[in-house]
């Protein structure tokens, strides 16, 4: 039976998660498919900002967001102690 220690940093986790993949969603198919020819108007370095969000910006924002958690979850540990 996990402890009430366990289902906090469970629930910790989760939300962490819920949130990080939901800006990869918001950034990888929303700005890179459902928001394209919007963003298609706005030109950054000569390329189609549709265009860069679909090619290369969602692979960035990954990458990033891989970096986020684990931060997150370096501290996460260290508060629950689960860094030993």
């Amino acid at each position: 039976m996990p402890t009430t220690n366990h289902q906090k940093y469970w629930k910790e986790n989760l939300s962490y998660l819920a949130i990080l993949l939901s800006i990869w969603f918001l950034v990888s198919y929303v700005f890179g498919i459902l928001l394209v020819d919007h963003l298609n108007q706005i030109k950054i370095g000569g390329f189609k900002l549709g265009f860069w969000f679909a090619q290369q910006g969602s692979i960035y924002v990954f990458v990033i967001l891989i970096w986020i958690y684990i931060r997150l979850m370096n501290r996460l540990d260290k508060k629950y102690k689960l860094d030993q």
